[in-house]
Formats: structure tokens, C-alpha cells, sequence
């Protein structure tokens, strides 16, 4: 059975406006203090004697723990409201980043940097924020919410990027890292501002989330998506945490580096709010599979041309263009098929591929480069990986389900 329900409603100061504000600074501190793990590779590895396939695998595995978590924190969101889940997010997160900083050993790095950070992640994970404000704003609008809560996770990229490396350079990067981990802190009392309802503004279809899951793992399209999203973990954990060493492995200085991620981020916000107006009015699987062709391009013209500073910004600009569009898109296309009662739940299983993604692609870069010294093997293998996500996204059936369809009449 069908029916409209609009959660709107509460508290007279948690208006639309208020939560969006509150889930897009959400969205910026979460994202913005786990961007700038990469800046720490060469101090920490140089500081205990690690190989960059140490520090790489802590990494990957809390790519691996952000994605495996996200689902569950996701269900839980839709089935109690997202406060809770992200005020204990918050908390694991701070945990695992002053563990971070205490670990004396490859073990405690990964139990640390790895698993707790990538449950705090997880448990803090913009896709709830996301998922949150979707909830606020009627079918209109929420290609152009989910556009702008994207934006402010990259903008948290052009904030913390230049800060953390200023926080590495002044007080060194033990306490860089301490005053990161307090940093994700501010997320808890940002959290309870978001609505306590579970429902959303429109229709809405009596289903149970074990319904839900099934259904969306029965739909072709979503299995598609899942698979592409695999790729946007490859590219964007790879660069997010070996590109500073791949720019100093140049022969530029670690400020290249620190420009290079805030003008990725920079960018980013122009990507995200471009790919959330594009989806408003177009096909979003088409821009998804526009975004992983440009994506192989940008790769293929950095490993080609001349190594240069600005050859560098002109790459970073380029991907910041294309790395968070793809999450408007394809949180859009879960709720426009599905709807947004658990579309906190099915896109972190759309998200769980996303993590496989960027498990293998921060572990085989610091495999790759041990054992070979270079990182163009896994650039090349982001260029195959692009074009085949370009590919993968066209046969996607981008139409709600008739069930939808049926509330909507």
C-alpha cells in the first residue's frame, strides 16, 4: 500500500534549510579530515620505518571497514534516523585518528588507521547526510540537494588539504593528527540537528528493508551501478592517497602536492553542482558513463605528457571536475528507481563496491610501486577500469518502478 507522508514537520527551527546546512558541514568535516591521509604517507613511513605498502594496506583496509560499514550504518539510519549513527561515528572516528598517531607497529596501524577509522568513517559517512536531506525536499529539488550536500564534501577536500599540511609543517604530524581527530568531534552536535524521522517527502510504499534489498539486488541496473561504482573507489582512493608521493617521487615539492589535493577539491564543488543539475534535467546514467570516459582521458593525458608542475594542476583540476559528480548521479538513480525509504541502506550497498574499489587501489599502489618502483601500472589500469564503466552504465533502466509509479498516480 502507497502512501504520502512528508516528515517535514517537527521542531519550527529544523526547517529544509536547517538540515541541509547542518548534513552539507557534516558532509564537509567527515570528508575533508579523511582526504588528507595520503599527506602523512612519507612522514610516518620515514618516521617508523615502514614501506609504503604498510601505510598503503592500513589505508585500504579502512577503505575496506568505510565500505562494509556503510551499509549497516545505512540501515540503521533508515530505520532510527541518522543522529545516533553518526554521533557514534563521530566518536570511533576521533578514536582511530589519535590511534593513528600512537601506532608503533604495522599491527596497530592497521587496527587503528584501518579498522577503527574505517568504522568511524563509515558510521560518518556523507551518504547518510546525504540520505538525510534527501528526506527534506520533494523529487523536484533532490537531484540539486544531493549536488550541493556532494559540493560541501569536496569543499571539506579545499579546507582541510591546505590545513593539514600546514598542521604537518608547524607542529608535526603526531599532533596534525590529534588536531584532526578532534576536528571530527564537531560532527555530534551537527548530527542532532537532522530530522529523528525515518520516512521522507513523497511517496512512500510499505516495505520491508529485507524487501528492498532483495528487490534492488534482483533489478539489473543496480547491479550495474554497483559494478561501475567499483571503478570511482579505484580511481579516487588511489590518488587521494598516493598521489602526494607519486608528486614528490617527481621531484616537486610536498606544497605541489598540497595545492594538487585542494585544487581537486576546489573543482570538485563545480562537479558536484554541475552533476546534480545535470541529473535534475538529464539522464544520469549517460553522465555517469560521460564522467568515467573523461575520467580515462585525464589519466591517459598525465601519463603522457611532460611531468611538470603544472601539468599537475591541470590533472588535478581535470579529476576534481570528475571525482564526487558520480555520487549525485548515483544516489539519483537508487532513489528515482527505488525511492528514498532505505536509500540510505541500498546505496551503501552500491557503496560497498565503491570500497572494494578503493581497497584495491590504495593496496595495489603500494604493492605495485615495492615491487616495481613506479606507480604507472595502476594509472594504466585506471585508464582500462574508466572505459569500462563508461560502458557498463548505458543498459541501465533509469525508470522508477511500476510500484512507484502506481503511488505516484
Amino acid at each position: 500500500m502507497a502512501t504520502t507522508v512528508d516528515h517535514r514537520a517537527g521542531p519550527g527551527w529544523r526547517t529544509p534549510l536547517v538540515v541541509i546546512v547542518a548534513g552539507c558541514l557534516i558532509a564537509m568535516v567527515g570528508f575533508g579530515v579523511r582526504s588528507v591521509f595520503g599527506l602523512f604517507l612519507e612522514p610516518m613511513t620515514e618516521a617508523h620505518g615502514w614501506s609504503r605498502e604498510t601505510f598503503g594496506l592500513a589505508l585500504a583496509i579502512q577503505n575496506l571497514l568505510w565500505g562494509l560499514g556503510v551499509p549497516v550504518a545505512g540501515a540503521l539510519a533508515d530505520r532510527y534516523g541518522a543522529s545516533r549513527v553518526l554521533a557514534l561515528g563521530a566518536v570511533a572516528y576521533a578514536l582511530g585518528v589519535w590511534g593513528m598517531a600512537e601506532a608503533d607497529s604495522g599491527a596497530m596501524l592497521h587496527l587503528t588507521g584501518g579498522v577503527l577509522t574505517g568504522l568511524g568513517v563509515a558510521f560518518t559517512a556523507f551518504s547518510l547526510a546525504l540520505a538525510a536531506m534527501a528526506k527534506v525536499v520533494g523529487p523536484e529539488r533532490r537531484s540539486f540537494a544531493l549536488g550541493l550536500g556532494t559540493a560541501a564534501g569536496s569543499f571539506g577536500q579545499v579546507v582541510f588539504s591546505p590545513l593539514g599540511q600546514a598542521f604537518i609543517n608547524s607542529f608535526g604530524w603526531y599532533n596534525a593528527l590529534l588536531l584532526l581527530a578532534a576536528s571530527t568531534l564537531f560532527i555530534i552536535p551537527l548530527a542532532f540537528i537532522l530530522p529523528k524521522a525515518a520516512g521522507g517527502v513523497g511517496p512512500q510504499f510499505e516495505q520491508t528493508l529485507g524487501q528492498a534489498v532483495r528487490e534492488a539486488v534482483g533489478h539489473r541496473g543496480f547491479m550495474l551501478l554497483t559494478l561501475g561504482f567499483f571503478v570511482c573507489g579505484f580511481h579516487v582512493a588511489f590518488i587521494t592517497v598516493h598521489f602526494p608521493a607519486y608528486i614528490k617521487d617527481l621531484g616537486l615539492t610536498g606544497s605541489v602536492a598540497a595545492i594538487a589535493l585542494a585544487l581537486i577539491g576546489a573543482c570538485n564543488i563545480i562537479g558536484s553542482f554541475g552533476s546534480g543539475a545535470f541529473g535534475q534535467r538529464w539522464s544520469k546514467k549517460c553522465g555517469l558513463a560521460g564522467i568515467y570516459f573523461l575520467r580515462a582521458i585525464a589519466i591517459t593525458g598525465l601519463m603522457l605528457a611532460p611531468k611538470t608542475e603544472w601539468t599537475i594542476y591541470l590533472f588535478s583540476a581535470s579529476m576534481g571536475l570528475l571525482w564526487l559528480s558520480t555520487v549525485p548521479l548515483t544516489t539519483g538513480i537508487v532513489g528515482q528507481i527505488f525511492g528514498i525509504r532505505y536509500m540510505a541502506t541500498l546505496f551503501g550497498v552500491v557503496f560497498l563496491s565503491h570500497q572494494l574499489g578503493s581497497f584495491s587501489g590504495v593496496w595495489l599502489g603500494g604493492y605495485l610501486y615495492d615491487a616495481t618502483g613506479s606507480y604507472d601500472p595502476v594509472w594504466w589500469a585506471g585508464v582500462g577500469f574508466g572505459l569500462l564503466a563508461a560502458i557498463v552504465h548505458l543498459p541501465i533502466d533509469e525508470k522508477p518502478l511500476a510500484r512507484l509509479a502506481d503511488a505516484r498516480s
